[in-house]
């Protein structure tokens, strides 16, 4: 079983920057992609950004050159670096990964999610 825990969320002004991380725990062989959603109140889940193991990301053009993912493979944790951030980028943000137990085991699992709050 892998466990991920989000951590850095709260409350921040508009303008101002958060940084979340999301860790993985368990008996884990391989992680793959790893990525972020966020959940706004009356709203579908939507993807955020996503980091394949070897580096590569993708991000939704709402947020595209305002935050910034990233991983450390050694330490098996995800990172989101949030910039100017928006009343809109107000959520429930979740961590999840495709991850294998043993070879070809592969899974998606997701964590409890932080709360990122933007107001003034």
């Amino acid at each position: 079983q892998v466990q991920l825990v989000e951590s850095g969320g709260g409350l921040v002004q508009p303008g101002g920057s958060l940084r979340l991380s999301c860790a993985a725990s368990g008996v884990i062989f391989r992680i793959n992609a790893m990525s972020w959603y966020r959940q706004a109140p009356g709203k579908q889940r939507e993807l955020v950004a996503a980091i394949t193991s070897g580096g590569t990301t993708n991000y939704a053009d709402s947020v595209k050159g305002r935050f910034t993912i990233s991983r450390d493979n050694a330490k098996m944790t995800m990172y989101l670096q949030m910039s100017s951030l928006k009343p809109e980028d107000t959520a429930v943000y979740y961590c999840s990964c495709s991850a294998e137990t043993t070879i070809g085991n592969n899974y998606d699992y997701w964590g409890q999610g932080t709360q990122v709050t933007v107001s003034s």
